[in-house]
């Protein structure tokens, strides 16, 4: 960040966005330098002159340090990071960012230190023991942190997707689609990504979003009338660009076929014969059963590459079984749960 603020005081790469880009990095450092050189100076009175104090004291004093500004700053770089990798991808196609890019990772390398190895700051089992007892319970704040900036960043992809997702109206018979609208901004989008649906007459390019308890198979409609928009990543920055570029040209996805509930989802790998024959490489099949498990429908599904493939035969497999794994659970817990009295 200093590399590219000295360049922008020589009127260099004067049009990018600092705070875009870094967002609070430079708050977030001298948050983190305060709450490390307060922390050394814990331990160091802790274990040269407070052989007395009691241990409940000094984890309350750690505790206050760091449910303080770290907490904040680190949630506000988080929440900002997803829109700041967007942005710098699109900084990447100029060449004069480039060559700023290449200096500033030369230059990293050259003053970056080899690594220190970590000594003991404490002695005796008793305060090895706190000290562990410490680090666990800074572990998991920063876990809970986490997990909820990743619960802020589904929950807002999942509300651009409920926007874009069109779903066709019950009484159109040339559709397939059938059933209610399911909404996406209550569930976990595990995986997505573009595919191509071989069917009897063409090759329809698809686009798929795997949720925590259904796959819905979509096609992607680009509006070419609306191009020259706001920037999308100023408004979605936790899509990919691919769906972005979606947004940005007005366009929309429409469903094809009703959402297909994971514990009804079954998927197929194609044998080199059949792929061979039909010149379908990189293909697996998806069907649709119904609860005396009967194929409703059916899909044959075309990756660009095999590693794509497999990534989505394996996505596609853990989500069933987490998903299937999830409902005997909640079996379970019904069973065991105590009888209700007769009496009214």
């Amino acid at each position: 960040m200093n590399t590219l603020k000295y360049l922008q005081t020589h009127e260099y790469l004067l049009d990018v966005d600092l705070w875009r880009l870094f967002a609070n990095l430079e708050e977030l450092s001298q948050t983190s330098f305060g709450f490390v050189n307060s922390l050394f100076h814990i331990f160091k009175d802790y274990v040269d002159t407070s052989e007395t104090l009691p241990s409940l004291d000094f984890i309350s004093v750690l505790t206050k340090y760091f449910q303080g500004s770290l907490c904040q700053s680190h949630q506000t770089y988080c929440l900002n990071y997803s829109a700041a990798v967007f942005y710098l991808e699109s900084l990447r196609q100029r060449g004069d960012f480039r060559i700023y890019l290449k200096w500033e990772h030369s230059w990293q390398n050259q003053k970056s230190p080899p690594r220190a190895r970590e000594k003991e700051k404490a002695r005796g089992k008793t305060k090895l023991f706190m000290i562990y007892s410490i680090k666990e319970k800074v572990e998991k704040s920063i876990w809970d942190l986490e997990g909820k900036v990743k619960w802020l960043d589904n929950f807002q992809k999942c509300r651009h997707l409920q926007e874009i997702i069109v779903w066709p109206p019950l009484w159109d018979r040339d559709k397939r689609t059938h059933g209610r609208k399911h909404p996406v901004s209550n569930r976990h989008l595990l995986y997505e990504g573009k595919l191509t649906l071989a069917e009897s007459t063409r090759f329809l390019d698809v686009y798929l979003f795997l949720f925590d308890d259904f796959l819905l198979v979509t096609k992607t409609k680009r509006n070419k009338k609306k191009l020259g928009g706001s920037d999308p990543g100023l408004t979605c920055p936790s899509l990919i660009p691919e769906l972005q570029t979606v947004i940005k040209e007005g366009g929309s996805c429409m469903v094809l076929d009703q959402p297909i509930p994971l514990d009804r989802l079954v998927v197929r790998g194609l044998d080199p014969l059949h792929m061979s024959v039909f010149g379908l490489r990189n293909s697996f099949l998806i069907q649709h059963e119904n609860s005396y498990r009967q194929c409703i429908a059916a899909f044959l599904l075309q990756a660009q590459t095999e590693n794509i493939k497999k990534t989505w035969i394996a996505q596609l497999t853990a989500a069933i079984s987490c998903f299937t794994k999830s409902q005997e659970t909640k079996k379970m817990s019904i069973f065991t749960l105590p009888a209700k009295s007769s009496e009214i």
